[in-house]
């Protein structure tokens, strides 16, 4: 039978994916020495490999979704986004930041009545927040650094994910409120976890045992 295959996020959450794996007693020197390999196997303690496939946070989510991986390991922030057709199964405690409404130093995002413009990255969770307040916002959506569109005149405010909140600092950005916690989620296929019960449960069991989150 083929090794369960589960998707992890490059870059970010690697690191505490692979503390996770040797937490749970993986031979994880395939993925430590992983080159320019996306698709790496890991070794259970009693030898058994599980493939490890490294992708961009939204691909885990597609890859879980489509059942060509049985497990991924994503942030909630993409969850948050993208949503999908899978279990949300465990808090795995690491990549821990958060979402975040940020606006230049000395200004008040609240005040005033004409209609707010918002640059994000996010823009389903930014319009879920602002909706949530009953607030007419109008979204941009910007693919990276953030921080330069009320800079430069083109946003009133940002949402975006911090974590020491320094790189706002550096730019003149307050965080006027927070929107939600982001960590590390194990996220599974349901038709996977249906068709190889056994395994993948098992498979969870060892990281709800390991996971950080305790």
């Amino acid at each position: 039978m083929k090794p369960i295959r589960i998707a992890v996020t490059k870059g970010r959450l690697e690191k505490g994916t692979i503390a996770l794996f040797d937490k749970m007693g993986f031979d994880t020197a395939e993925l430590v020495e992983k080159g320019r390999r996306l698709i790496l196997p890991v070794y259970t303690p009693d030898k058994k490999a599980v493939e490890v496939v490294l992708a961009k946070a939204a691909d885990v989510i597609t890859y879980v979704n489509h059942g060509v991986c049985d497990l991924g390991i994503v942030g909630k922030d993409t969850i948050a986004e993208y949503g999908g057709g899978f279990y949300e199964v465990e808090d795995l405690g690491f990549g821990r930041c958060r979402f975040v409404l940020a606006a230049p130093d000395k200004t008040d995002f609240y005040a005033g009545y004409a209609a707010k413009t918002v640059a994000t990255k996010y823009p389903n969770v930014s319009n879920s927040f602002f909706e949530g307040k009953g607030m007419d916002v109008r979204i941009i959506k910007v693919e990276s650094a953030v921080e330069l569109a009320p800079l430069l005149g083109l946003s009133d405010a940002i949402v975006d994910l911090v974590e020491t909140g320094r790189t706002l600092k550096e730019n003149g950005l307050k965080v006027v409120e927070d929107i939600m916690p982001v960590s590390a989620r194990l996220i599974a296929n349901i038709a996977c976890m249906k068709l190889r019960k056994s395994e993948i449960e098992e498979f969870i069991q060892k990281v709800e045992e390991n996971a950080l989150a305790q």
